[in-house]
């Protein structure tokens, strides 16, 4: 009996790209938008892929893809990933990450993350380490810390309370 992927909370098979999972589109008015959909799925024990598809709005000065858009899709792909890879369920933030930039990564070819779950403690700390590939070249080389926290964040307060 074939066991079902361990996947984040509503993810979906993505239709667009056959084999990998997505929440579809974050809405436009999020940061998280500014990725483009990200795409996951599970890759063997402890292990995921996650993808982002870099266009020129990802671009630095120099033709590259933006180091601010890699840190974002690392970050993001923690998550996801962590997720696929068999962390467990619950809501987590990021205590670190630390990313390498190995070579420069190019817009139009996707960027794949390759995330390893590393451990996680009684504590609610998950340990990761990964790097990122374009056309099988390393890009990028990273590691992050999560943390699961037992309170998710309250929506922000609007001005007239932060002023009181």
């Amino acid at each position: 009996m074939e066991m079902a992927p361990k996947l984040p909370n509503c993810a979906r098979e993505d239709p667009d790209h056959p084999g990998w999972y997505s929440w579809g589109d974050f809405p436009r008015s999020s940061f998280a938008a500014q990725t483009g959909r990200l795409l996951f799925k599970p890759n063997g024990e402890g292990q995921a892929l996650c993808r982002m598809i870099p266009t020129e709005a990802h671009m630095n000065m120099g033709g590259s893809i933006h180091g601010g858009a890699v840190m974002s899709f690392i970050d993001m792909a923690l998550f996801a990933g962590g997720r696929c890879a068999g962390m467990a369920e619950g809501h987590y933030v990021t205590l670190d990450c630390h990313t390498r930039f190995v070579a420069r990564g190019q817009v139009g070819i996707p960027l794949d993350a390759h995330v390893r779950l590393l451990k996680q403690t009684r504590g609610g700390l998950v340990f990761f380490d990964g790097h990122c590939e374009q056309d099988g070249e390393v890009c990028y080389a990273f590691t992050g810390t999560l943390k699961r926290v037992t309170r998710p964040n309250a929506p922000a307060a609007d001005d007239d309370q932060v002023r009181r």
